[in-house]
């Protein structure tokens, strides 16, 4: 069985060998034709099933959701407990929670994280019209 890695580290995790597959590193691939030719060379490549380990840092996550996307094999999700899920249409609660999760609207989290999404345009708008008036106050006192 070979295991290719795509990761965005300088080096090679401890216990993965070389000899068993490739190591891709995000930083040689730039945006532009050469990310096009690692999506070609890897979707070449013909996997089974493709691996995202999806922690709760936003560390490659563009990488991650495009090459899921673009990439044949069956995806399934690691997350930072060691829990996993087969991203199809069997899951979809699981995944539908996964998300929920991840965007703070579970538990007793999602009231308040609901309200910062309702409360933003008033703030914004506050800010606006408080900068306009001190900006406004000040150009008269100058005059």
């Amino acid at each position: 069985m070979t295991c290719d890695l795509l990761t965005c580290y300088g080096g090679v995790p401890k216990n993965f060998r070389e000899d068993q597959g490739a190591v891709y590193r995000v930083t040689d691939y730039p945006a532009g034709p050469a990310r096009q030719q690692l999506y070609k060379e890897l979707g070449a490549k013909g996997y089974n099933v493709v691996g995202i380990v999806c922690s709760a840092e936003p560390i490659m996550t563009k990488w991650k959701w495009m090459l899921a996307a673009r990439l044949p094999g069956k995806v399934f999700v690691l997350n930072e407990n060691g829990d996993y899920f087969w991203m199809d249409y069997g899951h979809l609660a699981t995944i539908r929670y996964f998300i929920l999760f991840r965007a703070g609207l579970t538990g007793s989290g999602a009231v308040r994280t609901l309200a910062r999404v309702v409360l933003f345009p008033f703030s914004l708008l506050y800010l606006i019209l408080y900068a306009i008036t001190v900006h406004f106050r000040r150009s008269l006192r100058t005059q």
